[in-house]
């Protein structure tokens, strides 16, 4: 049987409004293996992940494990652990950092302030603060969720880390096994499919300069994904590559038509149409999938750029 990613690449499937939707990343350091549903089957308590999982219900905070780059046998559980939380949404980017001994210890967190962007419960609860080391790159690299991620997101993380470029770690599920490697890049929360190396590092070196490598991004995390399709639509068309500039304002109508209200920091605003289209001929969503599926897809059909006084029309 054919993989998931040589379907989905041959069929020129788009990448475009594909990430998965979050607004706050909050990650924890997790070695040694993983299951398909890594926070409840790893060597982190269930019981501590069950809790977490649905303490981040409806909030905004998606919750991940991560792991250095490399052989992944059991190395036991470290005395300290990374932990990080970023906010995606575009005015209030940032992304903070801390260490646990007991992971439990991310449950004191109120979790619909964090979704909400405000850090200042990381801090209370886990004496948090600012990274200000380099961006992070999370590459899935989740066999057991899908073995795309494995045979082709862990190369990509060894090559990337032998390479000699910081901040790149393993993560558990970003969404979208067949677009493998898929990379998540923060603070930005900018996605990535059929990811290179070379993409990655451009992107990294893009967030020290404040920029958004569009080139194979799936969209921002702090969009639906409507809004993901949108706002990069509008970065071609108005070849705009810093980040933070660009919002998705408001979206009108629903499934299978929306109308996005894209805006500019500088007043501009612009109208995209997106709508749902269906992926044909049906194909594996993923390879553990036991039916084909036909995936949706969100086309840009037209982009038109307003006066400042046309979205109350």
């Amino acid at each position: 049987m054919s993989r998931c990613t040589t379907v989905s690449r041959s069929l020129d499937e788009p990448v475009s409004g594909t990430a998965a939707t979050a607004t706050t990343w909050l990650l924890l350091e997790q070695p040694g293996p993983w299951g398909a549903k890594a926070l409840t089957s790893s060597h982190l308590d269930p019981r501590v992940g069950r809790a977490l999982e649905q303490a981040t219900e409806g909030t905004g905070v998606r919750v991940a494990l991560i792991r250095r780059p490399g052989r992944h046998a059991d190395p036991g559980t470290p005395p300290l652990r990374h932990v990080y939380a970023a906010h995606t949404v575009p005015g209030n980017v940032w992304l903070h950092t801390a260490t646990v001994r007991d992971p439990g210890r991310l449950l004191d967190l109120d979790f619909a302030t964090l979704g909400a962007g405000d850090h200042r419960t990381f801090a209370a609860a886990l004496d948090g603060r600012p990274h200000t080391d380099d961006p992070l790159a999370l590459v899935c690299t989740n066999g057991k969720r899908d073995r795309c991620c494995a045979l082709l997101g862990r190369p990509l993380a060894t090559e990337l880390a032998a390479s000699g470029v910081p901040g790149v770690w393993e993560v558990t599920h970003l969404g979208g096994h067949r677009f493998s490697p898929t990379v998540l890049v923060l603070p930005y929360g900018y996605a990535y499919g059929r990811a290179e190396a070379h993409t990655i590092k451009e992107a990294l070196h893009g967030v020290q300069e404040g920029r958004v490598v569009v080139e194979g991004c799936r969209g921002c995390s702090a969009w639906e994904r409507p809004g993901q399709a949108a706002e990069l639509a509008v970065r071609s068309a108005a070849r705009e590559d810093r980040a933070g500039m660009l919002s998705v304002v408001r979206t009108d109508g629903g499934g299978p038509r929306w109308e996005v209200t894209v805006g500019h920091s500088d007043g501009r605003l612009w109208r995209v149409t997106v709508a749902q289209g269906t992926s044909l001929p049906p194909r594996p969503e993923s390879c553990g999938a036991a039916v084909l599926g036909t995936p949706a897809r969100m086309d840009v059909v037209a982009v038109r750029e307003l006066r400042r006084t046309a979205l109350a029309s």
